[in-house]
């Protein structure tokens, strides 16, 4: 029988999907097979879009049938019936899985009285114990805590256990004084999560259906973009910009053509807000030469045509909601980081008494990165601002909160970028590499450093306004505690500047890189695939040293495992004799550590071939560090391991700098990005920095 949990509200509109996905989050993270199940539905005949939305996490493997109990009809049917068959293909989907998610019902049915009293019913039945959600949308912290004081009585009524109480959709300005009401008396985990626009904003395409309206310009994918309020523009053009916000929909009358230029350019600019559509009213399209205008404007920008008047179309937009769907990544990814900045995941779990997994798959260590960078968020810094990938990447890394981000380029052109892109960057900085004052500064500085080996501050002036040079300036001086590059550049190109500036770190003699390799059930490090050619034997032994120490840093239990094609005294050779060399060096300078060398691949990793080749080594069998002769062969393997074992290969992670900068492939996806800037977060809040938590890490 597998642990489950069963999320429940007194009451519609309360965030429970909110909740869930932030389950579905932690719990995928935890433990291997994580299942669904929705007990009471709207009708089976139709998609229900909260089960859908938690089947399309990418921790979650299982099909929509086995998730969906009974429809609504079926209950005012027979209510027992009903309940028996609940219980039924409950047992058979947990039989599956070593978790399942239980979300009660909607309260999307007018004809049931006493909803929440089914919900206890049904998960005393199944043995579950209950996360309760309430809302706390115009209710004042008393209020939510009588809400939730009922609530509870009911479901002690129907022998339904509580472990933990959430108020969702609270004022931001209620969050403390709810969590306090909350605490009080309470025996288990409690949470307030604020009211956050975006996640009940409504889609373009919504609006378009609300007023019924003709896409009469722009693109159809803007239609799965959401709307944050209205302006209904009218007045002059100069008013209407100066109440322009953040993906606002414009409701214009259709007559007023003159607005229409002016509202493309506003958007495009860079310098006003993107708006998310232009809804023009009265069944007015634009006319010929103002559509001949805008026509020559490369946007993606909606226009919409309604027949309705414009308080009519007002009013028929304002009265749609929106929802948390699958697809709608702005809106996953923002109630994923505000439920984990809003309820303490582990104390949580804990209350579920769920242990942790032996088993680390790809998905849950990546998750965990994201965990941890959020945590102790830094600033980093993102020399190639106008690539699109890292505009991208810029987007998704805000809105989950995993890191401060500055951008280097022109800041009109970047931001006109993510506007035409629709990407929401507002809370990233930009600064142009060519600022007269830093770039004074950082020239004055580059020259001292580099005063033996002849440079002027002259000289230093032009080498400065590299991207590369001068995010590493900015990390060297403090302004931001890491840099990620290498999406346009070469990987020469961004780590020279940090050989020359930030150089390496005491006790540490050579940089070098690891990959982190995540396979279906484990994560190992992989060292050196992507600096150095052929290191010496000393430089083998640094390499393997920092290799372990990166491991620990990402709370990977390090066994150091040196590479060679003989294992052990079987065979000879120079590069053997490399191997077995470094091998001594780690075990002189730092006794501490776990290394066998040299030692073959298989031997390394293979519990069954490390039993004949050597059985009495700590760490053949179970090496998570692999150190490798030379760069062909370490990179030639990861790259093998990753095209034909299915692994995620998270990296090159440099180490040995005395800050953190990390590279970039030039064929990175956004998904890389997000990855890399997490881990080189990670990396500054390690190194050195005083709110390190002892004992804080991923577990591998």
């Amino acid at each position: 029988m597998s642990r489950s949990v069963y999320i429940a509200s007194p009451e519609g509109e309360s965030g429970k999907s909110t909740v869930a996905l932030g389950l579905a989050d932690l719990l995928t993270r935890r433990v291997g097979r994580v299942g669904v199940f929705r007990p009471v539905t709207e009708s089976v005949a139709s998609t229900d879009l909260v089960v859908e939305l938690l089947l399309d996490h990418p921790g979650i493997e299982q099909g929509y049938a086995d998730a969906i109990g009974v429809g609504y009809a079926d209950m005012h049917r027979d209510q027992d019936a009903a309940l028996s068959t609940i219980v039924e293909k409950f047992h058979a989907l947990s039989a599956r899985y070593e978790v399942l998610i239980v979300l009660g019902s909607d309260y999307t049915d007018v004809s049931t009285p006493n909803e929440l009293a089914f919900n206890a019913r049904v998960a005393a039945n199944l043995g579950v114990p209950v996360v309760l959600v309430v809302h706390g949308r115009g209710r004042t912290p008393a209020q939510v805590r009588t809400a939730v004081d009922m609530a509870a009585s009911e479901l002690a009524a129907a022998h339904a256990h509580p472990i933990a109480v959430i108020a969702n959709r609270v004022e931001p300005a209620d969050l403390d004084a709810v969590r306090a009401a909350l605490a009080a008396g309470a025996t288990g985990p409690v949470a307030a999560i604020p009211e956050v626009p975006l996640l009940v904003a409504p889609t373009v395409g919504a609006l378009l259906e609300a007023c019924d309206g003709r896409l009469v310009r722009g693109s159809t994918e803007w239609l799965e973009r959401e709307s944050l309020g209205f302006v209904v523009a009218a007045m002059s053009l100069p008013n209407v910009l100066i109440r322009l916000h953040e993906d606002v929909t414009v409701i214009a009358p259709g007559d007023r053509s003159d607005l229409l230029p002016g509202l493309v350019m506003a958007h495009q600019s860079g310098t006003f807000p993107h708006l998310s559509a232009i809804v023009l009213t009265g069944g007015y399209a634009p006319p010929e030469p103002v559509a001949r205008l805008i026509e020559g404007v490369q946007q993606d920008l909606p226009i919409i045509v309604s027949d309705g008047g414009t308080f009519e179309t007002a009013a028929a937009l304002a009265a749609v909601r929106g929802r948390l769907s699958a697809g709608a990544t702005a809106k996953i990814e923002t109630a994923r980081r505000v439920f984990a900045e809003s309820v303490d995941g582990e104390a949580l779990l804990d209350a579920m008494d769920l242990a942790a997994s032996q088993v680390v798959t790809p998905l849950m260590f990546q998750h965990r990165l994201l965990d941890r960078a959020r945590s102790r968020r830094r600033h980093i810094v993102l020399p190639e601002g106008e690539d699109p990938r890292i505009l991208a990447a810029t987007a998704s890394l805000l809105r989950l909160g995993v890191a401060e981000l500055t951008l280097l380029g022109d800041e009109n052109s970047i931001r006109a970028k993510a506007s035409a892109a629709g990407l929401d960057i507002g809370a990233a900085t930009i600064l142009s590499p060519h600022e007269p004052e830093l770039v004074e500064k950082f020239a004055v500085e580059y020259a001292r450093i580099r005063e033996r080996k002849g440079m002027t501050v002259e000289r230093a002036r032009e080498i400065v306004t590299d991207v590369s040079y001068f995010g590493t300036m900015m990390v060297h001086l403090g302004m931001a505690d890491g840099m990620v590059s290498g999406a346009m550049h070469t990987t020469a190109h961004t780590i020279r500047p940090g050989f020359e500036i930030i150089r390496t770190a005491p006790g540490t003699a050579i940089v070098s890189s690891v990959f982190l390799m995540c396979l279906a059930d484990r994560v190992l490090v992989y060292g050196d695939c992507a600096v150095n050619p052929d290191p010496t034997a000393e430089q083998l032994a640094d390499i393997a040293v920092s290799s372990a120490a990166t491991a620990a840093q990402f709370g990977i239990d390090p066994r150091v495992a040196m590479l060679s094609y003989s294992t052990g005294t079987s065979g000879a050779g120079a590069d053997v004799e490399k191997v077995r060399e470094a091998t001594d060096v780690v075990h002189r300078e730092r006794p501490d550590l776990l290394v066998e060398g040299p030692i073959q691949y298989d031997a390394a990793v293979d519990p069954s071939v490390a039993a004949s080749k050597m059985p009495d080594s700590a760490v053949a069998g179970r090496a998570t560090v692999l150190i490798f002769p030379d760069l062909n062969t370490g990179n030639n393997t990861y790259k093998a391991v990753q095209r034909s074992a299915g692994a995620v290969a998270i990296g090159p992670v440099l180490q040995g700098l005395n800050k953190p900068v990390n590279d970039l492939s030039r064929g990175a996806l956004v998904a890389d990005i997000v990855n890399t800037v997490a881990i080189t977060a990670i990396q500054a809040a390690e190194s050195g920095a005083s709110d390190v938590v002892a004992g804080e890490g991923v577990s591998a």
